[in-house]
């Protein structure tokens, strides 16, 4: 299921316990939240256990309890959202960053979040925390769009990155995408088309329709500002069958 036909070829990350110069936001990593947030080197163990060792979920319940995943929290507020107002979902972030990992999960923790944790760890390595249909929904807001300099091998929206996701997701689960780069989108829609999945819908500009996809729109820190200057927000829902 790995995306990589070399195993040398993962992407690699520094590692926290090695860290020379420790920041608040690292040590609040491995002490004050390594219950629900997780280093590079623990976040792996949980893999096949999220539910039961996590979340704490019983285990003749586990298997009908559902996980999301959102892929790049920034400083959570999608995260937060999304986590209390589904309280009967799992919710797991990924991010390298560790002041906006921690913000995440402080910020879902305090508004009142119940199954949420967090990762600190490279998304193209995420066949290494799931297992096959592990997950549910997915969500992808705003990556960075590696326009400049052009290294369309590093988005995450691709053949590749789409075939791993389709593998971890249960069926009938969804991928949300959304970005201000149409020229990343548009490239994006070019690999969708050779992936598993169904397009639900998709638009150019999400805010200049009304239809129940802006409606349930959750408007993101960056969203806000790409709005206010006066961006286009390029969306996509995926379905896997």
């Amino acid at each position: 299921m790995s995306m990589f036909l070399d195993e040398r070829e993962r992407p690699q990350i520094n590692i926290t316990a090695q860290l020379k110069k420790p920041t608040a936001y690292s040590i609040a990593l491995e002490n004050e939240y390594s219950h629900i947030a997780f280093s590079e080197e623990r976040a792996p163990l949980n893999k096949g256990l999220w539910r039961e060792k996590v979340f704490s979920i019983p285990k003749d319940q586990s298997k009908e309890f559902p996980i999301d995943v959102e892929i790049g929290t920034g400083a959570g507020t999608h995260f937060a959202h999304q986590a209390v107002k589904n309280n009967d979902r799992g919710l797991v972030g990924i991010e390298l960053k560790y002041k906006p990992l921690i913000q995440t999960i402080r910020r879902a923790k305090v508004n009142g979040a119940k199954y949420a944790a967090v990762c600190r760890y490279h998304v193209f390595n995420i066949d290494l925390l799931f297992t096959k249909e592990e997950i549910n929904n997915v969500y992808i807001h705003f990556p960075d769009p590696w326009t400049s300099p052009r290294k369309p091998k590093n988005r995450i929206v691709s053949e590749r990155m789409l075939n791993v996701l389709y593998d971890l997701q249960r069926p009938g689960s969804f991928i949300e995408f959304k970005t201000d780069s149409r020229e990343a989108f548009l490239w994006c829609l070019e690999e969708i088309a050779k992936s598993k999945y169904k397009i639900e819908y998709q638009t150019l500009n999400l805010h200049a329709e009304s239809n129940e996809y802006k409606e349930n729109n959750f408007q993101t820190t960056f969203e806000k500002i790409f709005i206010r200057e006066g961006a286009d927000i390029n969306y996509i829902k995926l379905v896997k069958n």
